[in-house]
C-alpha cells in the first residue's frame, strides 16, 4: 500500500504494509532512528513523536493512519544548527543518562509546553477552571504531565529542571540532593 507521510517538513512516499507502525516506518523505512522501541506496547514513551502537535506514541498508531498529519519527530526539532530550546535545556541540565529515553522524553516536554499554553489541564491541576500558566507551573504539574514517559536511569531531576528553564524558572540544581544526618546515636 503506498501512503504519503508528512515527516519533519518533508513528504516520503512509502510503500508499506497497512500493518505497519509508525515507529517502524520511521526507523525501519526511513531511517529516522531517533524514536525508540523501549516496549512496543505503550508504556515506556520513548516513541513519542509528535502528530499536528500531540504527543503520541508511534508504536500504538498505524503509519497508514497518519496521511495528511504533521508528523515531528526529535530529528525534526531543530533549525539547521540550532538545536530547539528544549533540546538545549536537557543539555544544560543533564536531563540525560544512558540516551535512550531522551528523544521521546524531549518530544513530550515540547507537547507540554503547547499543551499548556492551550490551557490543557492535568490530574494535578488545583483548579480544573483556572489552567495554570508556564512562568507558574509547578514541579508536581511537570512531573504529572511527564509522567507516560519513563527513564529507567532515573534522570527525572534533570529532566524537570530542563522544562523550568524553558519556561523561565531557575531550576534547580540537577543532581539529587543527598541528605547526610549526623547524630551521636551510633
Amino acid at each position: 500500500m503506498n501512503v504519503t507521510l508528512t515527516i519533519n517538513g518533508e513528504q516520503h512516499i512509502l510503500t508499506i504494509e497497512p500493518r505497519v507502525t509508525l515507529l517502524d516506518a520511521l526507523r525501519e523505512y526511513l531511517g529516522l532512528v531517533g524514536s525508540k522501541k523501549g516496549c512496543d506496547h505503550g508504556q515506556c514513551g520513548a516513541c513519542t513523536v509528535l502528530i499536528d502537535g500531540q504527543r503520541v506514541y508511534s508504536c500504538l498508531t498505524l503509519a497508514v493512519m497518519q496521511e495528511g498529519k504533521e508528523i515531528v519527530t526529535v530529528e525534526g526539532l531543530a533549525t539547521g544548527d540550532t538545536l530547539h530550546p528544549v533540546q538545549e535545556a536537557f543539555i544544560d541540565n543533564d536531563g540525560f543518562q544512558c540516551g535512550y529515553c531522551t528523544p521521546g522524553q524531549i518530544c513530550a516536554s515540547v507537547a507540554l509546553l503547547e499543551e499548556v499554553k492551550r490551557g490543557c489541564v492535568s490530574a494535578v491541576t488545583p483548579d480544573l477552571h483556572s489552567p495554570p500558566q508556564l512562568a507558574e507551573l509547578s514541579e508536581a504539574e511537570i512531573k504529572e504531565r511527564l509522567s507516560g514517559n519513563l527513564c529507567r536511569c532515573s534522570a527525572y531531576n534533570g529532566i524537570v529542571a530542563a522544562v523550568q528553564q524553558v519556561i523561565g524558572q531557575k531550576p534547580p540544581y540537577p543532581v539529587a540532593a543527598v541528605m547526610v544526618s549526623e547524630s551521636g546515636n551510633n
